[in-house]
């Protein structure tokens, strides 16, 4: 009798909990067994659990699913210095707003910055959220984990994207989204604001180096392979961003007004975050900055007319950074944040990231619902999403990860990878009388600011937002040191710091390598109004060249600088921003270890009034000297330490699924293995809209031993050559146009007739 009563009791004292937390038991199980609440239960179907917790909440623990919040405000003076955790600002944030998400932006990184501290930092948080959450919701923990998890000390990082793009190779990037998600969920974060299928077209824009390219087929498709890698077995959430067309400033500058057509919007820039969606991506950021005079993030025909309805995106829309907040302070679109919020929420936003005050947030979007400016249809709708994001990312089952594992994970995780995308970053831009490679026994002189620099390397958004600090530690070789370490027998190398050293130790030596670029920097602080190499490197350069020695000039840069009397130099190689490995990678390709095989997935321009600069420009009538496309190299340039070769083209019968197969004969006829980056391009001889002379179809990376040929073939959605159809309104359908195409590779083209 004891017993059972102590059994009564304890199912008595249950009820009381559940009911204390707003969960209840069944008449039933109230006199037998408990029934654990659907949205607790691992097995339901995801659908069934949000409708459950949903039911449960109420608005205000809604409306706090919906506020992120930057971790800097939980500790320290709970402004922007670090510090001990701060139990008044943790109570502000998680018990007053009930905020339903974190991040780190860059530089928040813990006290002690290593991937234990991180783990252990992502815990904390994710422990005082739950246990002050009256159903015990876990928050979801957001980083820019743009190229590796390179807000860690001590973590691989990777190339940017722009020198991803030049590899060409899907598998790749995929392979860097998969490592990179691997080490951001091993430190606690489940959500990555990455990659990036904005289009680098202007070279004055801070971000150009987070693109993939400038043409929306290659950037649209790394960009969905990383997604992939990224999202693969349940790792961390990837986000499409930054939707859409942010990277077209009228002016050049980050985070202002985009005025484009239609046309160009629908054609062009928008297909790229539709490989984004079309690969899975859980959550989409909106633009930051304005299309056509309306902010993205208050746009209802971007967030819901076209992610919604057009292309079925059923995950979560979030702003960057306080961006609503800018509604009402920078583009004066709204009184008050009152109506900001509503704007932004009404047009599809589901998470405000207000990394400044969640209470002013929340407390703005509930008197939104209040005064009937928002329905709470749409709260339920945005709360639903964020709690599906959680559910799916296991975060209910299991909020916490192991510290002690975290270090082990990160640390020297992946260099083999690193090295070979840096590798495959590089772009062999001009290579006079065969200056590269470099012969073993050779007395080298390296030279150049960026010669012996990490931080110039890593570029931005590498610890810090704006790239590394005084004191920063990441792993890697500069291009001095892995020209030291990677140096055949009987090779010697001299570091000359100044011009004239250069030059004196130059005329006594073999050749020289000067290493020259542009310092990290990140968004508008990174714009560039003469995106050019300084007249200080360029006569480095002209200097070098006059001793008569051959000079090598290496470029580590986040976009096409023009090059002036760089160009003179023998050899000109592209290195980009190629992160903790980007020396040896450099090193191999010098001394001929590695045969370079990246090619641009951008047009370097001749002069600084090239831009923008594409090679997808529409024909006029101008006959100006310089009207038309006329690059310093073109876009999909690059040379090889062996000679390539298209042999031939021919087409396969369209499919019942809207596909043409190519088929393209390669051949290497030089004396080296490499792999051939084949671009495939359809040009319209006629179309009712203009077009541009040519546009990529689609591309394969084709291994080839010296000598050998084969035969590629490549399956290619003619929706790749839809256009908007219509008069300068661009009210008309996207469609393919019926009629005569060519297919060209290479020198070598086929016809085509779409009917």
């Amino acid at each position: 009798m004891r017993h059972l009563l102590r059994t009564k009791a304890a199912r008595i004292g249950l009820a009381a909990a559940l009911t204390a937390t707003g969960l209840t038991m069944t008449a039933a199980s109230a006199g037998a067994q408990s029934s654990e609440p659907i949205y607790l239960d691992r097995h339901a179907r995801t659908d069934a659990r949000v409708a459950d917790l949903l039911k449960r909440m109420t608005l205000e623990e809604k409306v706090g699913q919906m506020t992120q919040i930057a971790v800097a405000r939980l500790r320290g003076d709970c402004e922007w210095t670090n510090g001990d955790w701060r139990p008044d600002c943790l109570k502000a944030v998680f018990d007053d707003a009930k905020t339903g998400s974190i991040l780190s932006g860059g530089g928040m990184t813990p006290p002690t910055n290593t991937p234990k501290a991180w783990a252990e930092m992502v815990n904390h948080v994710q422990k005082y959220a739950i246990e002050h959450s009256r159903l015990r919701i876990p928050i979801i923990y957001g980083v820019d984990a743009v190229h590796g998890h390179n807000n860690v000390s001590g973590a691989t990082i990777f190339p940017h994207q722009i020198g991803l793009g030049s590899s060409w190779n899907d598998a790749l990037a995929r392979d860097v989204g998969a490592a990179t998600s691997k080490v951001v969920k091993a430190t606690g974060p489940t959500w990555n604001f990455a990659p990036v299928s904005d289009l680098a077209r202007d070279a004055r824009w801070g971000r150009y180096y987070e693109a993939f390219s400038e043409d929306p087929v290659l950037a649209g498709s790394l960009a969905g392979s990383t997604v992939k890698g990224m999202e693969a077995a349940g790792q961390v959430a990837a986000t499409v961003k930054h939707f859409g067309g942010y990277s077209e400033p009228f002016n050049g500058h980050d985070r202002t007004n985009a005025d484009v057509s239609m046309r160009y919007l629908q054609d062009t820039l928008l297909p790229p975050y539709k490989d984004q969606v079309d690969a899975g991506a859980d959550t989409l950021m909106a633009n930051s900055g304005a299309v056509n005079g309306i902010p993205a993030h208050a746009s209802k025909y971007l967030l819901t007319d076209v992610v919604r309805k057009q292309w079925g995106f059923k995950g979560v829309v979030i702003t960057d950074w306080r961006d609503v907040k800018a509604l009402e302070e920078s583009y004066h679109i709204a009184g008050d944040y009152k109506h900001a919020i509503a704007a932004s929420v009404n047009a599809g936003v589901d998470m405000a990231m207000e990394p400044y005050s969640a209470k002013e947030f929340t407390d703005g979007l509930l008197a939104a619902v209040r005064d009937g400016l928002v329905p709470r249809k749409r709260i339920d709708e945005a709360a639903s999403r964020i709690l599906r994001l959680k559910f799916e990312r296991g975060l209910f089952e299991n909020p916490y990860v192991d510290p002690a594992k975290a270090d082990g994970i990160v640390l020297n995780a992946d260099t083999a990878l690193a090295r070979k995308a840096a590798a495959e970053s590089l772009v062999l831009l001009r290579n006079q009388g065969g200056a590269l490679p470099l012969a073993a026994g050779k007395r080298i002189v390296v030279t150049g600011e960026s010669a012996d620099s990490l931080p110039n390397q890593m570029g931005g958004w590498t610890i810090g937002w704006q790239g590394m600090a005084d004191g920063d530690r990441v792993p890697g070789q500069t291009v001095l040191a892995g020209l030291r370490t990677g140096a055949p027998s009987g090779t010697s190398i001299e570091h000359a710091t100044t011009k004239d050293d250069a030059v004196d130790k130059t005329e006594d030596a073999d050749a020289a390598v000067v290493v020259i670029g542009e310092k990290p920097g990140a968004e508008g602080t990174n714009d560039k109004e003469v995106p050019a190499f300084t007249a200080e490197q360029q006569d480095l350069v002209a200097a070098l060249k006059a001793t008569g020695k051959p000079v090598i000039a290496v470029l580590i840069t986040g976009r096409p600088l023009v090059l002036g009397k760089v160009n003179d130099a023998d050899a000109v190689l592209a290195a980009w921003l190629p992160g903790s490995e980007g020396g040896n990678a450099v090193a191999d390709a010098v001394y001929g270890k590695t045969n370079p095989t990246g090619v641009l997935p951008v047009s370097w321009p001749k002069s600084v009034g090239d831009m923008p600069m594409y090679y997808q420009q529409l024909p006029g009538t101008n006959a100006g000297e310089s009207s038309g496309y006329d690059p310093q190299y073109a876009f999909a340039h690059g040379l090889s330490y062996t000679s390539f070769a298209v042999q031939g083209v021919t087409l396969g019968s369209e499919s019942a699924s809207r596909r043409g197969n190519v088929s393209v004969r390669v051949a290497n006829s030089g004396p080296r293995d490499g792999d051939m980056i084949v671009p495939v391009f359809a040009a319209q001889p006629v179309s009712p809209v203009l077009v541009p002379p040519k546009r990529l179809a689609g591309y394969a990376r084709v291994p080839l031993n010296a000598g050998e040929a084969k035969t590629v073939t490549l399956s290619i959605p003619l929706s790749r050559l839809a256009v908007t159809a219509g008069d300068v309104n661009g009210a008309g359908p996207r469609t393919v146009l019926p009629g005569a195409y060519k297919i060209l590779v290479g020198d070598k083209s086929a016809d085509l007739t779409v009917r």
